[in-house]
C-alpha cells in the first residue's frame, strides 16, 4: 500500500467517478485505474462496487476511506514540518457568508496574506448543508458561519464573537412608517433572503413559523448585495446583519425597521473537523483570524 495509490484511492472515493479523480490529480485515467485494481489486489478485497458507469465504495472502502484520509494528513505533516519556514506555502479552502466575507474577514485575509504570500486562498459561499460532509472529506477546510449554534461531534466549534441582525427597508417603505414593526406584517409584504447567507435566515423561518406567519411573497437571491439594492429600491424587507448595511444606514438609503420584541444575536462560529491535521498554514490563518477579530 503506497502512499501515491492512497492519494489515488482518495480522490476515486471523493468523486466517485474514475474519469474526475484523473482530471483532479492530473494521472491519465488508464493510471488511476490501474492503481485501485492494484491496491485491490494487495489487499485482497474489492473497494469499489462497479454498476455499470457508477461507482461507490464497499464497506471495506468506507473503512479505508478513514485511514487513507488520516495517512496522506499525516504525510503531509510530515512534509510540511520538514519544509517550513520561508518557502511554506501551500493552499486553504474556506466557506464563509458572503456577509462575513466582506465585512469581517477582510482585514483577517490581508493581515494573512501579508504574513504568508505564497499562500493560495481559495473562497467558497457557505451554506450549511454539506458542510460537515466537506469538513470531513476535506473538500473544506475551514468554515465561517453566522447562526446561534451548530451541534455535531465530529466538528470542532469556536465563537469568535457575535452580529446583531436587523430588519431593513427602503426609508418610503410602508413598514417604515410604524412606531412598530410585528413579524405577522410580512403576511402583506414582500421578503427578500438571501441563500448565501442562510445559516441565520434559518432563524427567521423558525420565527415565522412560530407565528405561524407567511410573507405575501419571497424573493430569493444568492447575492447579499443584490438583496440589499433591491431593498433600497422598495422592493421589501430583509433581515441581515447590520454590519452589511451600515454604510446604507447612514446614508439614509435605508433604515431599521421598529422590532423591539426581540433582539437577535448570532454567533461567528469558526469550524473544522475534529480529526483535521491542523497543517501551519490551517494553524496561521486560524490565530490571524481570532487575533484580528476580536478588536473588531
Amino acid at each position: 500500500m503506497e502512499i501515491r495509490q492512497l492519494k489515488t484511492f482518495k480522490a476515486v472515493a471523493d468523486h466517485l467517478s474514475f474519469h474526475k479523480a484523473a482530471g483532479a490529480i492530473n494521472y491519465a485515467q488508464s493510471t488511476v485505474s490501474a492503481q485501485i485494481m492494484a491496491l485491490e489486489a494487495d489487499l485482497g478485497i474489492p473497494l469499489f462496487e462497479r454498476l455499470g458507469r457508477h461507482i461507490m465504495l464497499t464497506e471495506a472502502g468506507e473503512n479505508l476511506y478513514q485511514y487513507a484520509c488520516k495517512m496522506l494528513e499525516l504525510a503531509q505533516a510530515a512534509r510540511a514540518d520538514l519544509i517550513e519556514g520561508v518557502r511554506l506555502a501551500g493552499s486553504l479552502t474556506i466557506r464563509v457568508p458572503e456577509s462575513f466575507c466582506v465585512h469581517r474577514l477582510t482585514p483577517v485575509v490581508a493581515e494573512f496574506h501579508n504574513r504568508m504570500p505564497n499562500v493560495k486562498l481559495r473562497f467558497i459561499t457557505c451554506a450549511q448543508e454539506g458542510l460537515k460532509r466537506d469538513l470531513r472529506k476535506g473538500v473544506t477546510d475551514l468554515a465561517f458561519l453566522l447562526t446561534e449554534s451548530i451541534q455535531s461531534k465530529d466538528l470542532a466549534v469556536e465563537n469568535l464573537g457575535t452580529e446583531h441582525l436587523v430588519f431593513v427597508s427602503a426609508p418610503n417603505h410602508p413598514l417604515s412608517k410604524l412606531d412598530k414593526f410585528e413579524i405577522d406584517m410580512l403576511a402583506n409584504h414582500t421578503l427578500l433572503l438571501s441563500r448565501a447567507d442562510c445559516s441565520y435566515r434559518r432563524i427567521l423561518e423558525q420565527i415565522m413559523q412560530e407565528s405561524r406567519c407567511e410573507p405575501k411573497m419571497v424573493l430569493e437571491f444568492n447575492s447579499v448585495a443584490a438583496i440589499i439594492e433591491c431593498v433600497a429600491a422598495g422592493l421589501g424587507v430583509t433581515l441581515i446583519p447590520e454590519i452589511a448595511v451600515s454604510r446604507e444606514l447612514e446614508l439614509k438609503n435605508l433604515v431599521t425597521l421598529p422590532w423591539s420584541e426581540i433582539n437577535i444575536e448570532v454567533a461567528q462560529l469558526m469550524i473544522w473537523h475534529k480529526e483535521k491535521w491542523l497543517s501551519p498554514i490551517m494553524k496561521r490563518f486560524m490565530d490571524t483570524a481570532r487575533e484580528v477579530l476580536k478588536n473588531v
